[in-house]
């Protein structure tokens, strides 16, 4: 499937969940606009454009555990809104947050993206 103006929104989100979880950058990428804007909800502005969202991930790819595990998702024209549980390595130690992913697709890529992060549970060693 091609990535324009044909293709389903959804897709486009589901195989950059599908590269995110393979830590493959260049996957992953494929499916950002070059001038795309990635926020922390509702309105801080984390990465704009490919090269910053591409750093960020970069690094975020490095975490051994790192998983995101869709619960639901909903799409309604070009957005796509996603709940999560995100599997991280914290500076405290592994866990999990839930996330809330709201993307706005155009011509088959992602054009802007809104996280909203949960509070992180560390996962318990002990018993």
């Amino acid at each position: 499937m091609q990535d324009d103006q044909s293709t389903p929104p959804e897709y486009c989100v589901q195989q950059q969940l599908e590269a995110y979880n393979a830590r493959d950058i260049d996957a992953f990428m494929r499916w950002w606009a070059e001038d795309c804007c990635y926020y922390g909800f509702p309105d801080q502005l984390l990465a704009k454009g490919t090269a910053e969202i591409r750093e960020r991930h970069l690094i975020r790819f490095r975490e051994p555990n790192l998983h995101g595990r869709l619960i639901t998702r909903l799409a309604l024209d070009n957005l796509v809104i996603d709940q999560e549980v995100v599997t991280r390595s914290f500076p405290e130690g592994p866990g999990e947050v839930d996330v809330i992913a709201i993307y706005e697709i155009k011509g088959g890529k992602i054009s802007k993206a809104w996280f909203k992060m949960g509070k992180a549970r560390l996962h318990n060693s002990s018993p």
